[in-house]
């Protein structure tokens, strides 16, 4: 089968959507680090609709991959082609699935193979925005406390040799000092990902790296760049073989990496940009002066509840997140959380229904064609916790309010780190922090009483801060990771009721 390639296009079904402007003339003004799943599957969606309707094509892409050559390998014979299928069920309870080719992603450049090229990219006079997708770990901070890991290996490297950096500080800031030097624009640096002011993160660490680097350079920055929060959702599952099969089979050209997708999309945005952006409220983007409402409304509803179901639906043997919600007593717990512990912790926000959410968030949780592992949503925990339910605990236990079903999702990750499930599976720890809590794991096994076993674990300062002391907290997961390794998830669960007091 021929490639999705830019000379396929006009002979793909004509049910199959794809770009219409004049891609030839596309400029970058783009770069965007991490240019993964999620990225391709909804930034670059919301970006595809904006040139479609303004014709502004100065708001190319070009992608910037920070490991691997997997991305690059698989779209440069596309000519940066891609197909978004978005998958949900239909009446009868098939699956249905919607495609786009989309066209803004102009190359993809692998970081380790030319740095040089990635600074050279940041500092061409056509690059306006740098975006990140870099998941939680890539920002090499402290989770618990946002601040920068200047002890961090790759972080020392990057201070040392700014001709060949590895990370997102080390490329920013050496790239900006070359503008700085040739009289370019300053830029917005614009963070996708998923942490509480994610933009005032990024700020404080790219800050902090530029500061090591020249004190002149980090007042130009902190003077002239700026560092929109934002916040995106939308669920983007791992594609499989079968998905490139299948959406192969029906463009008939082959893909070697689609993206699969919700249909539902969210993306706020801080309207403060250094030197122009696209109209992207033409896909669905909505431009706010203030973003924190809506970024602690998704951290803690759509990501705390998807950790909580990940780590006990996967403890369980439950390999999708459909099938976990499947579950009455998991899908009672996860309604739960949300509405009596999670709900009550979110500001007012003016127009939103939050009961209304909370029963779309459950419907788009049950999406049975997405086939989302529970596994997927797991990894990373350490550096998800601190924002996902940490957060609200603190917020909670401030207000003398009860933890019970937050303090059993915080158990459920202690408990899926033991590597095994309750069917004995095995699963690997895929975590930046799983050496260091294999360890912890390992001296906790000596205590004599569950209390002192979860009071070490919860001591690990980098995920637990503070908190990891207070007594409330301690005894509450202690109780939790106790009924577990007893009675299994499904015990817990019974144990705390969906509607039972806490």
């Amino acid at each position: 089968m021929q490639r999705l390639h830019p000379a396929t296009l006009p002979r793909l079904p004509a049910d199959i959507a794809r770009p219409l402007y004049a891609r030839d003339a596309l400029r970058a003004g783009i770069v965007h680090l991490g240019v993964g799943a999620f990225h391709r599957a909804h930034i670059a969606v919301v970006n595809e609709a904006a040139l479609h309707a303004s014709g502004d094509l100065r708001w190319g892409t070009v992608g910037v991959s920070l490991r691997a050559a997997d991305t690059r390998d698989a779209l440069q014979p596309q000519g940066g082609l891609y197909t978004l299928a978005l998958r949900d069920g239909a009446g009868d309870g098939s699956p249905r699935e919607l495609l786009q080719v989309v066209g803004n992603l102009l190359d993809v450049l692998v970081a380790p193979e030319d740095p040089a090229a990635v600074l050279e990219r940041i500092a061409h006079p056509d690059t306006r925005i740098v975006s990140l997708t870099i998941t939680e770990k890539g920002y090499h901070h402290d989770p618990a406390t946002g601040a920068l890991r200047l002890d961090a290996a790759d972080i020392v490297h990057d201070l040392a040799h700014p001709e060949a950096p590895r990370t997102m500080p080390g490329f920013v800031v050496h790239a900006l000092a070359l503008r700085r030097a040739r009289g370019l624009a300053p830029l917005t640096l614009l963070s996708c990902d998923n942490l509480p002011a994610n933009g005032d993160t990024t700020r404080g660490i790219v800050l902090a790296f530029a500061q090591q680097v020249d004190a002149g350079l980090r007042e130009w920055m902190e003077a002239h760049c700026t560092f929109p929060n934002s916040m995106v959702d939308r669920i983007v599952p791992r594609t499989t073989d079968a998905d490139r099969e299948r959406i192969s089979a029906r463009l008939g050209a082959g893909d070697a990496w689609p993206v699969i997708g919700e249909p539902f999309l969210e993306w706020v945005v801080e309207d403060r940009f250094a030197n122009g952006r696209p109209d992207w409220t033409a896909g669905g983007a909505r431009f706010v002066d203030h973003a924190e409402p809506f970024e602690k409304l998704k951290l803690r509803m759509v990501n705390g509840a998807h950790s909580a179901l990940a780590y006990l639906g996967a403890m369980a043997g439950l390999r999708t997140v459909d099938r976990a919600m499947a579950e009455p007593a998991l899908r009672g717990y996860i309604d739960a959380l949300m509405r009596e512990e999670i709900a009550p912790t979110l500001p007012a926000m003016q127009g939103l229904d939050l009961d209304g959410y909370r029963a779309r968030l459950l419907q788009r949780f049950s999406n049975p064609a997405l086939q989302h592992q529970t596994k997927q949503i797991a990894m990373d925990g350490s550096q998800k916790l601190p924002q996902r339910l940490l957060g609200t605990v603190r917020d909670r236990l401030a207000q003398g309010l009860p933890i019970d079903r937050l303090a059993l999702a915080v158990a459920g990750w202690v408990y899926y780190l033991r590597g095994t499930d309750e069917t004995g599976a095995t699963h690997d720890i895929q975590d930046p922090l799983a050496a260091a809590l294999a360890q912890r794991l390992a001296q906790a096994g000596a205590a004599t009483s569950m209390q002192d076993r979860v009071a070490f674990i919860t001591g690990f300062a980098p995920v637990f801060g503070e908190l990891g002391s207070e007594p409330r907290f301690v005894a509450a997961v202690a109780r939790h990771l106790g009924t577990l390794e007893a009675d299994g998830v499904r015990g817990a669960l019974a144990a705390v009721g969906a509607d039972a007091p806490a």
